[in-house]
């Protein structure tokens, strides 16, 4: 059926472009797609394309001509008809698709992504007449649309409140006017103009009626808060300019702190150690009043054999040598590595480049990056450690009473106790009520470090606030919401500390993560894995006999600090401080109570053996999945070839007469599925002298028979199961051949 030019077709395809046109209200807002009218003007004129009739030959000459110069107009400087325009597009052209067979995807450019967009579009508008002008149902994109707009409307800034009746309202009334024409073509009726406004008043009455309903009508209360600020997370943490909802995990772009984050249990490195360590990435100095910057750059390269040229303690401290192996997962992208504060040297570290690695200190952030010897960034994999873990002395720690300027620079006191100006003057204040009564800066620090711990404040990662234009970062936490989680601590311990004139910074990093296992390779050492979720901030002060200490503010975390308080025993720096896993047992005590042993079961224990095994081995078992779902799918495909051989087996051994009943159904089954289909109404003799026509024998008949004599009389004489199930077996053999 050719649908007619007249109003109520031209009526339908406008109602398909309103539709269309719903998914394409959101992309301008939701992502930096500019230019949407170009788009909608394609709409239109693909549609009128196809309301008119159109040969599909012109059809496509007009559209790629609309595409070619829009991408034209938007990316070239140079006329339509110009030769080097059609040669940079192909050229860009070639080289995306390169792309796309590499999986490259978020590499292709601009150009191509346009390109792409048109052909979707394109694509849609064929879908959509085809739907509207060949099978007359257009429900399944209906029903699309109201869920994308309705996810948009939860998930992201979207507003669809008037999307969504919009959508409704022609919906409605699109399905209204196709289930009319579908009427008109199963009855074989003709349309009079006075039988469509029959069908279209009271269509449009309903819907009217319906809208006004849903409009006026009172409305529940939403059961569950708001999603959007901790499952919109589009790209990390770091990855915006802005506060807003980002995706937990280590990110470079710290400008603008705040705002909630969605947990993130992907594993991005494991470390085989004696004992669980913090991990830093990077520092840095500068507060802005809305986040953290770096006040400059000063990169100094050295070799793998070399100390690590970072100022880490002065030779006063007294140290413990360790080494750490860590294995990076496939989940850390960085060419920065990974270390705990008082590194030393990097024994080693693969990817080995036969040509030699260079490493680069950048030491105002002590960030360590890792190059290839032809400069190209590299991404570590797998790199053994030495580094020191000091033990400070209390008494030593509290011997820096205030700034002096023969043992820190001007310079660099200026650099690490900077706040922004507009930094309100009751921070200071309330950083000097709680240091009250402490006369050196360690105490001072503690001091501050514990206030954190009271119960007005909230470690918080999903209700937490973004700072406004005239907000303070610092301040908003520390007198308004008192909720938040590593950022909103450790910022505000550091520029507390800052407006009394101690030397602080901010680092990022990794906290510990979680023990795994003991170690078989290193008697005595743990692993631990580290994920996403493990992304944690802290601060570290200066003292200047003592070098970058580091404080942790945050709730529920510890660093771990050995501190001898002058007791004779050292102490961790923090009350609430995550104990050690503990010491492996000796072999002997093991055996000493092998019962025990035997019966005891720890889920924990079996699960994170399962996580590691995942973790090892994950490509391997997701390319079995592959495989196993391949060949069930080839084995059902196939399953007319092999299934009959296992029926055959099953009732090989088989003698009891009653067989017959299931036998025979499992036939019929087999018949079916050869292409022999028995028909409606059609009794089993009909059929059974059908199959036996195609097959040129008598058997299906004679089985038939007797069949129907167990069927009906339920008495088969002695033995007959064994003739039958030759019979049977014939003709399931035919349908194997």
């Amino acid at each position: 059926m050719i649908m007619r030019r007249d109003l109520p077709s031209f009526l339908l395809y406008v109602f398909g472009f309103l539709l269309l046109w719903e998914w394409l209200r959101p992309v301008e807002q939701l992502t930096d797609t500019a230019n949407i009218e170009t788009f909608i003007i394609f709409l239109v004129i693909s549609f009128a394309l196809s309301f008119f009739q159109m040969k599909w030959f012109w059809q496509s000459i007009i559209k790629l001509i609309f595409i070619l110069y829009s991408i034209n107009h938007f990316y070239y400087n140079a006329g339509f008809f110009q030769f080097t325009w059609w040669k940079a597009f192909l050229g860009d052209a070639a080289d995306n698709l390169g792309l796309i067979v590499a999986r490259n995807w978020n590499d292709l450019t601009s150009e191509f992504r346009t390109l792409l967009f048109f052909i979707l579009l394109w694509l849609m508008v064929y879908l959509i007449h085809y739907w509207l002008l060949n099978r007359k149902q257009i429900f399944i994109f209906f029903f699309l649309t109201l869920v994308y707009i309705t996810v948009l409307d939860t998930f992201s800034p979207y507003n669809a409140k008037i999307a969504i009746v919009r959508t409704v309202v022609v919906g409605f009334a699109v399905m209204g006017m196709l289930t009319f024409f579908r009427i008109l073509q199963r009855e074989k009726v003709s349309s009079e103009g006075s039988f469509l406004r029959k069908w279209m008043v009271p269509l449009a009455v309903m819907i009217a009626f319906s809208v006004l309903v849903g409009l006026a009508a009172p409305k529940a209360a939403p059961i569950w808060p708001d999603p959007v600020p901790y499952l919109t997370a589009a790209q990390d943490k770091g990855g915006k300019d802005a506060a807003g909802p980002h995706r937990i995990g280590y990110g470079e772009d710290d400008t603008a702190l705040g705002g909630p984050f969605i947990g993130d249990a992907n594993p991005v490195f494991m470390y085989d150690g004696n004992g669980k360590n913090y991990w830093k990435m990077e520092t840095k100095d500068t507060y802005t009043g809305k986040g953290w910057i770096t006040s400059g750059t000063t990169p100094i390269p050295f070799r793998q054999e070399d100390l690590v040229p970072v100022y880490s303690f002065p030779q006063n401290v007294e140290t413990i040598k360790e080494t750490v192996r860590v294995n990076a997962h496939v989940n850390y992208k960085y060419n920065y590595i990974m270390y705990p504060a008082g590194i030393k040297k990097i024994i080693n570290i693969l990817p080995d480049d036969p040509k030699g690695n260079r490493y680069m200190i950048d030491t105002t952030n002590e960030r360590i990056s890792f190059f290839r010897n032809d400069n190209r960034p590299q991404v570590p994999q797998i790199l053994n450690l030495e580094f020191d873990v000091p033990k400070y002395k209390a008494a030593d720690l509290r011997v820096t009473t205030g700034y002096n300027p023969d043992e820190i620079s001007q310079e660099f006191y200026q650099q690490y106790t900077q706040v922004p100006e507009e930094l309100p003057q009751r921070v200071k204040d309330l950083a000097e009520k709680i240091t009250a009564g402490k006369t050196n800066w360690f105490d001072k620090a503690k001091a501050v470090e514990s206030y954190f711990g009271n119960s007005e404040f909230t470690y918080d990662q999903k209700n937490v606030a973004v700072p406004g234009p005239s907000d303070d970062y610092v301040d908003q936490f520390l007198f308004d919401t008192k909720r938040g989680y590593c950022d909103n601590f450790s910022s505000s311990m550091a520029i507390m500390l800052r407006t009394i004139g101690i030397p602080t910074r901010w680092i990022k990093g990794f906290n510990g993560g979680d023990f795994i296992k003991y170690s078989t390779e290193n008697s005595g050492n743990q692993i631990y894995e580290v994920t996403n979720n493990n992304a944690h901030s802290w601060v570290e002060v200066f003292f200047p006999n003592q070098g970058w200490v580091a404080f942790e503010p945050t709730k529920g975390f510890s660093n771990e600090l050995n501190i001898d308080y002058g007791t004779g025993q050292s102490s961790s720096g923090n009350q609430s401080s995550t104990p050690a896993p503990v010491k492996k047992p000796q072999q002997e005590q093991i055996e000493d109570n092998p019962v025990k042993k035997e019966n005891s079961f720890d889920f924990q224990t079996v699960w994170n053996q399962v996580k590691l095994f995942w973790n090892e081995n994950w490509k391997l078992l997701i390319l079995a999945l592959i495989i196993l779902v391949v060949v069930a799918g080839i084995l059902y495909r196939i399953r007319g070839k092999w299934f009959p051989f296992l029926v055959l087996m099953r009732y090989r051994f088989k003698k009891k007469d009653d067989n017959i009943a299931e036998a025979y159904l499992i036939l019929l089954s087999q018949l079916e599925r050869y292409g022999l289909k028995r028909k409606d109404n059609q009794t089993l003799r009909n059929y059974a002298r059908y199959v036996d026509s195609f097959f040129s024998t008598r058997e299906m008949t004679r089985l038939t028979a007797s069949y129907e004599q167990y069927l009906y009389h339920q008495n088969l004489p002695q033995g007959s199961w064994k003739e039958s199930r030759k019979l049977w077996e014939n003709l399931i053999k035919k349908t194997i051949a």
